[in-house]
């Protein structure tokens, strides 16, 4: 047993208002740069629709992530063979079209002007180019349009809908759509890394975060191709390719990463997970309808006092364990089971989970008055107006059983908070849904408390990182000293 801990996340999709504050916190603090316009390292979609970039979940197009044939793991979008020729031309590559032309104004016009009948307007340039451009497509450009057939007949998670269903997400008068916050999910299989040819992709060994080196980066852009949900860019200005740090000079001081500190819907958590490092090709290996289940296997149970020993024997800090029994990732995922990973059949095993939204049906109108479409206090969950078998493409690999378990559980919780606060149900009728959606009184109540009326210690427990230690491996701590000064360690060197 392998252990070793990396830091994941939870966004509660059910709390998600589609404010863009996350996404805009980011843009200020990283990409608000030359070459880094487009890029969005955290961003919110509007589902079902195309998202960022245009039908990045299509790997008939892009072909990232992994493939498993003949029980071996293999890179769909790149292999030793065509790595020299994919420099000159990557067929799978994203095109300035499939992410926007970052562009700003003409605002000198709105000055300089001369006089006319009409006001002047500050006319668009690109910011590539520095040319006129006509306006085609932006950031969140389907934003709040999740039910118009020009972006969600797109989607690639409608496979397997009927025509009704589909007809139903298509009416723009029911407007159906719930909100998809997405970052780096930080894989514990990472196909960004496995697929640089220069090596500038590594995974942490301290807390699994992804990150790129920009001093090995060579512009090979394998990793663009490679990430099969496109969180890794390429910056035109510098040469290099860039990704979501998840904030870690934050997390090393004991903050929380700018996109979860600003969430204004409180959506999302942050914590530490121990996992079995030597499971995970066996994991990345296993049926697509088994993914999820082989997922939460390979993450060990922080109280067990074996793990703890193994943790301990492979240099994780009791600090760190400690952290790992506290995080509210663990219980989402692991203990209450509705936490649920993105198209985890792309192999790469994310460790950024969601909890599926209830998204209820308040109304409905065919022909006459508007009439209430259940009868209950809570409407069914297969009564939804997003169908199951959509949240199942998006978060079960296709298996409509998990989503329904967690939906269900997040269910009979919400009933049971209803007998305990207004009384209008009866304790004997909560405690059933309670006990058909496999949930305890006490575990509804442990649930009710981390997603309503929790703290902000509650929602990110962030491990110490123990920087100083990871220092005293590399440069005895004396000479460390001496060398952390004023000025540059190295030489600063162009990106080109």
């Amino acid at each position: 047993m392998n252990v070793r801990s990396q830091v994941s996340m939870v966004f509660h999709l059910d709390k998600c208002i589609g404010c863009h504050t996350c996404s805009i916190a980011c843009k200020n603090i990283w990409t608000d740069r030359k070459g880094a316009e487009y890029m969005w390292w955290n961003n919110v979609e509007t589902k079902p629709g195309t998202g960022f970039p245009t039908a990045w979940e299509d790997q008939d197009k892009y072909n990232g992530g992994w493939a498993c044939e003949d029980g071996q793991l293999r890179l769909k979008s790149t292999s030793k063979a065509k790595t020299v020729f994919n420099i000159f031309h990557h067929p799978n590559m994203p095109t300035m079209d499939d992410y926007y032309e970052p562009w700003t104004y003409d605002y000198q016009h709105l000055f300089n002007a001369p006089e006319g009948p009409d006001q002047p307007t500050a006319v668009p340039i690109s910011m590539v180019t520095g040319e006129l451009i006509n306006i085609k497509s932006g950031p969140n450009w389907d934003d709040d349009l999740g039910g118009s057939p020009i972006y969600a007949e797109h989607d690639p998670n409608l496979k397997g809908l009927s025509e009704e269903q589909r007809q139903q997400l298509f009416a723009v008068e029911r407007l159906v759509f719930f909100y998809l916050p997405r970052i780096c999910n930080h894989c514990l299989n990472p196909s960004c890394v496995a697929s640089c040819p220069s090596g500038a992709l590594y995974k942490r060994g301290e807390d699994g975060i992804v990150l790129l080196d920009q001093n090995r980066c060579r512009a090979w852009r394998a990793c663009v191709a490679a990430c099969p949900y496109k969180k890794t860019f390429f910056n035109w200005s510098t040469g290099k390719s860039e990704k979501c740090i998840l904030c870690y000079p934050r997390l090393e001081t004991g903050q929380a990463p700018a996109c979860f500190h600003s969430c204004v819907g409180r959506i999302r958590y942050l914590g530490v997970l121990l996992y079995d490092a030597s499971r995970i090709e066996e994991v990345a290996k296993s049926p697509a309808e088994e993914l999820v289940e082989a997922q939460r296997s390979i993450i060990l149970d922080p109280h067990d006092p074996a793990v703890a020993a193994a943790a301990r024997a492979n240099g994780i800090h009791d600090s760190v364990i400690e952290s790992a029994r506290r995080s509210p990732v663990y219980k989402f995922v692991k203990e209450w089971k509705i936490a649920l990973p993105p198209h985890i059949e792309f192999r790469t095993l994310p460790m950024l989970f969601y909890v599926p939204p209830m998204a209820p049906v308040m109304a409905a109108k065919e022909t006459g008055p508007v009439k209430n479409v259940s009868d209950d206090l809570f409407h069914d969950i297969e009564e939804a107006r997003v169908p199951m078998r959509f949240l199942a493409n998006l978060l079960g690999a296709g298996n409509e059983g998990k989503v329904r378990y967690a939906l269900r559980k997040q269910k009979a919780v919400r009933w049971y908070r209803r007998a305990l606060t207004v009384g209008d149900v009866s304790h004997a009728q909560a405690a059933e849904m309670l006990a058909q959606a496999d949930c305890t009184p006490e575990e509804a109540e442990a649930i009710y408390r981390l997603t309503s009326l929790c703290t902000f210690d509650d929602r990110f427990v962030i491990p110490p990182m123990h920087r100083e230690e990871a220092i005293e491996m590399l440069v005895d701590p004396l000479e460390h000293k001496q060398n952390a000064g004023f000025g540059f360690l190295t030489g600063p060197r162009r990106g080109l």
